[in-house]
């Protein structure tokens, strides 16, 4: 039975409101609300009741019965924050707007300048720390700890404050002492979790069901380079010692972007890829990737950026090489240049040859050569022999792979450019360039113009690409890319060709 997977941050209302939707269409027979009642009510394709109805909607996204769905939702709403949406000039106290300043939260504005205004903040109010178990913790204050945890231990898992969260995840969220004593700093985590502190601890930002635990917030990172708490390793080692599960989805995602593997380093010391996902995983099921998945996913990440070394650490821990990667509704979701293939095949159709060659090294069945993807991957290697001997599906290719020339691009591969250009792909076309994923971003002038690289740029001006093309996310021409970046020289060769400049 084919199901689809619940929106981000689900609705319960607008759920009850989809079933009633179902059964007020199924009584006017409308076909296609009957086909989707075929696919998942016992009684099939018939007029429905509102239980019959909300069956079919639990049903269609995967759960057995409405009340399953129903749990479910309301876990995700128990657990879900939104920090980044809390203004500090609102706070209902000094404590909360301390608190609201110090810490890591994932939005537009984590910044040293916010940090350094809570820092300020609490040398001018030093009592905080007495009053309160959260700022205390936040400022790792040892005897402040000592005190409130004597008077009362339970207030080590105590949710409060401006964001809701257990006292742990203030101090390992926390940024606003770049300086903070270290032995200070685990000493107040230990104090914390000795007296009962989870952690695993954490919160489900905006609803979306990888949570952000202690351990996300130690070790930082993320889309927008987010600090590691001064001292992340130090506290990741203790969190883990404590009894945090190592198979941590938004800590893997969010230090998958650059190449220190510290923090893989220690996850695999304490289990990473093996066990049933922990606390996270048994409260919200498949929504949280297993151990396995999470593996993979990082060796998927590794093979497609030509991380060699972080490719030889996942395989030295058992990342499965020789299983293809699953369909819809496997992982990686969504990415339909992986379905079907092995992670080899991927190396090869990514314009990876370190990371294929390494796979190929250690046992991996080499990649057939043949075919659209054999045509793709001698286009990315710049193999114009076998071009030419696979150029009959030029066609198929640029049906599967229209944004190819962005993906080239990214990967610096601008002796493909003219390949491209020479078998009728667009060089304007759009897609992603942090995954090789068809979904139209940016073209490879604005990564041409981003990198600085004057001789890509003039390259794919001689054969065709649009100065005045914008990107579908910023609104932005290449110049635009290339002022962004501080790249004056391609912005210098992109401003007199620029209608707007």
């Amino acid at each position: 039975m084919t199901t689809v997977p619940l929106p981000d941050d689900p609705s319960l209302e607008q759920l009850r409101k989809l079933a009633k939707d179902i059964r007020d269409l199924s009584r006017a027979g409308e076909p296609g609300v009957l086909d989707l009642i075929g696919r998942h009510h016992p009684d099939g394709a018939a007029p429905v009741s509102l239980a019959g109805a909300q069956l079919v909607v639990a049903r269609h996204h995967g759960f057995a019965s409405w009340s399953e769905l129903k749990h479910h939702v309301e876990l995700i709403q128990r657990y879900r924050r939104a920090p980044d949406e809390l203004d500090a000039d609102s706070a209902s106290s000094v404590a909360d707007r301390f608190l609201l300043l110090a810490c890591l939260r994932y939005g537009d504005d984590d910044s040293p300048s916010r940090w350094q205004q809570a820092a300020e903040l609490l040398r001018a109010h030093p009592y905080l720390t007495t009053e309160s178990i959260h700022v205390a913790a936040a400022a790792a204050d040892v005897q402040a700890l000592e005190g409130l945890l004597a008077d009362d231990p339970a207030r080590a898992r105590a949710q409060g404050g401006p964001y809701r969260w257990e006292p742990i995840l203030y101090l390992v969220f926390a940024r606003h002492a770049p300086d903070l004593n270290e032995a200070a700093t685990i000493t107040a985590a230990r104090l914390l979790l000795e007296a009962g502190a989870d952690p695993n601890a954490g919160y489900l930002w905006h609803g979306l069901t990888t949570p952000f635990t202690a351990l996300t917030g130690a070790l930082g990172a993320g889309e927008g380079e987010q600090p590691a708490h001064p001292h992340g390793l130090a506290l990741a080692r203790l969190l883990l010692s404590a009894g945090a599960d190592a198979n941590d989805g938004q800590t893997l995602y969010n230090r998958q972007f650059h190449t220190d593997d510290s923090h893989l380093e220690l996850l695999f010391e304490f289990g990473l890829g093996q066990g049933d996902g922990g606390s996270w995983r048994a409260r919200l099921g498949r929504a949280v990737d297993s151990p396995y998945h999470l593996v993979r996913g990082q060796l998927w990440w590794a093979v497609v950026h030509d991380m060699v070394d972080r490719v030889r650490l996942l395989v030295r821990h058992g990342a499965d090489i020789l299983t293809p990667y699953e369909a819809p509704g496997g992982r990686p979701s969504g990415l339909r240049t992986s379905h079907g293939r092995t992670p080899a095949e991927v190396a090869s159709i990514c314009g990876c040859p370190r990371v294929l060659d390494f796979l190929l090294s250690v046992g991996a069945t080499p990649p057939a050569g043949e075919g659209v993807d054999g045509l793709v991957a001698a286009i990315l290697a710049g193999d114009t022999d076998t071009v030419r001997r696979l150029r009959v599906h030029a066609e198929q290719a640029r049906a599967e792979r229209p944004g190819l020339a962005v993906w080239a691009a990214a990967r610096r591969r601008w002796d493909a450019i003219p390949i491209l250009k020479g078998l009728g792909f667009d060089v304007n076309a759009l897609a992603r360039a942090d995954i090789p994923m068809e979904q139209q971003w940016e073209s490879a002038l604005h990564q041409a113009a981003a990198s600085g690289d004057c001789d890509a740029v003039q390259m794919l001006l001689d054969v065709g690409a649009d100065p005045n093309q914008r990107d579908r996310r910023f609104n932005s021409t290449p110049l635009g890319w290339a002022e962004h970046f501080g790249q004056a020289q391609t912005a210098e060769m992109l401003r007199p060709l620029t209608t707007d400049a």
